[in-house]
C-alpha cells in the first residue's frame, strides 16, 4: 500500500464513521441512541483505528491541516504534502458519497444532512462567525501540538494513535455545538460538496473550515520547527 492510498482509505474511514455517527444516530436523524459524546467518540475511535492501521505506511495524517503542519515543521516536502492533500480530499469525497447512497435508502425520508460544518442562526448552537473562526484555529493548533509532540522521534513509541484519537474526541466534545467540529478541511469539503443540493449554505461557509485549520496547523508547525515547543537534542 502506498502512502497516498493509505491516506485515501484513512480519510474515507474518518468521514464514514464520524459523519455517519452524526447523521445516522445523532444530530441529523432525530435518534437519541448516539449523543454528543458518542459522535465525538466515533471521530476519535476512527483516528485510533486508522493510526494503527495505516500509521506505519503514511503516518495517518488523514487531514490536510495535519499535513500542512507537518510540512511547516519541516518533516515532509511540499510535493509529498500536495499528494497527501489530493488523496485526503478524494477520500473524504468518496466517504461522503457512500454515506449519501446509504442514507438515501431511508424509508421514512432523510433531510440531506451529511454532518456538514457551519455556524450562525439555525446551525446547532447558533454561534457566530468569530466564535467559529477562533475555535477552529485554536482547536487545530492544539491538535497539531499533540500530533507533532507524540510523533517526535524522542517520544515513547506505541501510544501516539491513542493520544491523537483521544485529543480529537475532546476537541469534538467542545466544538460540535459551535461548528460541528472540523479541524480538517477534507472532512468539511467532502460532505459540503456531496450535500450541496440540500444544504448549499454549508458549501458557502466551507472556506472557513479550510482557512482556519491551516492557520492553526501552521502556527504549531512553525513553533516546532523553531524549537519553541520541543528542545532540539543536545550533543
Amino acid at each position: 500500500m502506498n502512502k497516498q492510498l493509505a491516506e485515501f482509505i484513512g480519510t474515507f474511514a474518518l468521514v464514514f464513521f464520524g459523519c455517519g455517527a452524526a447523521v445516522v444516530g445523532g444530530m441529523g436523524s432525530g435518534a437519541t441512541a448516539i449523543d454528543l459524546l458518542g459522535i465525538a467518540s466515533a471521530f476519535g475511535f476512527a483516528i485510533v483505528a486508522m493510526a494503527y492501521g495505516i500509521g506505519s505506511v503514511s503516518g495517518c495524517h488523514v487531514n490536510p491541516a495535519v499535513s500542512f503542519g507537518v510540512f511547516c515543521a519541516g518533516r515532509m516536502t511540499a510535493g509529498e504534502m500536495i499528494s497527501y492533500w489530493i488523496a485526503q480530499f478524494l477520500g473524504a469525497l468518496v466517504g461522503a458519497i457512500v454515506l449519501y447512497i446509504i442514507l438515501s435508502g431511508k424509508a421514512s425520508g432523510w433531510t440531506g444532512s451529511l454532518g456538514q460544518n457551519g455556524w450562525g442562526p439555525g446551525y446547532l448552537g447558533e454561534y457566530g462567525f468569530f466564535s467559529a473562526l477562533v475555535f477552529e484555529i485554536v482547536a487545530t493548533f492544539l491538535f497539531l501540538v499533540t500530533i507533532l509532540g507524540v510523533t517526535h522521534p524522542f517520544m515513547p513509541k506505541g501510544f501516539a494513535g491513542l493520544a491523537i484519537g483521544l485529543t480529537l474526541a475532546a476537541i469534538h466534545i467542545v466544538g460540535i455545538n459551535i461548528t460541528g467540529t472540523s479541524v480538517n478541511p477534507a472532512r468539511s469539503l467532502g460532505p459540503a460538496i456531496v450535500g450541496m443540493g440540500s444544504n448549499p449554505h454549508a458549501l458557502a461557509q466551507v472556506w472557513l473550515f479550510i482557512v482556519a485549520p491551516l492557520i492553526g496547523a501552521a502556527i504549531a508547525g512553525i513553533l516546532y520547527r523553531e524549537g519553541a515547543l520541543l528542545d532540539h537534542p543536545k550533543g
